[in-house]
């Protein structure tokens, strides 16, 4: 990677953090080191980020926009599970850290924010799907699909369904899955 000069050095330690996430996981990053990546002092990515756990937030808060993006223009809940499991095979680093609190400040605005962007996008494909189930029914709907898309995703990146999905695309698959699960009664 070349030395940065000039730009967005935020962006900058965010893609070089993604990297390194997707190739090593998010135990490997240090500021450190993303700073030497970017040929900048050490301290540079620290007024970013404050530390490890500001970037890695960083990276949370921008996977949710990402996903509530990706999700809002769903035209029903399963085309939201595929496109929920589309996101976790586009952005892999985004969703390992957005799925694990302990690396995260949970309570920072950023991240809230979008991640209840993400979950109103799972909110309202339910309720279209199920107009009559509100209250405690519509979250345990809401549950149920955001498991089967999540748990699909997951094990797709652990590469655990490589033989099953083999050269087909992994969308049509999972699409394929929820025609098994949920068929009209």
């Amino acid at each position: 990677m070349s030395p940065y000069h000039h730009g967005d050095l935020r962006r900058a330690i965010l893609t070089a953090a993604l990297d390194v996430i997707a190739t090593d996981g998010p135990a490997a990053l240090s500021l450190r080191d993303l700073a030497r990546r970017a040929g900048v002092s050490h301290a540079a990515p620290a007024h970013h980020f404050r530390d490890r756990t500001g970037l890695l937030t960083a990276i949370a808060a921008e996977g949710f926009g990402l996903l509530a993006a990706a999700t809002t223009e769903a035209v029903d809940l399963k085309d939201a599970g595929v496109r929920y499991v589309r996101f976790a095979r586009e952005h892999p680093a985004h969703f390992q850290v957005m799925f694990t609190p302990g690396l995260l400040r949970t309570d920072d605005l950023e991240l809230t924010t979008a991640r209840a962007l993400a979950g109103d996008a799972l909110r309202t494909a339910v309720s279209q799907a199920r107009p009559d189930a509100d209250g405690p029914d519509a979250r345990l709907t809401g549950i149920a699909a955001w498991s089967v898309a999540h748990g699909f995703a997951t094990l797709l990146l652990s590469h655990n369904l490589d033989e099953v999905v083999g050269d087909r695309p992994p969308e049509d698959v999972f699409e394929a899955l929820t025609g098994l699960l949920f068929r009209p009664a």
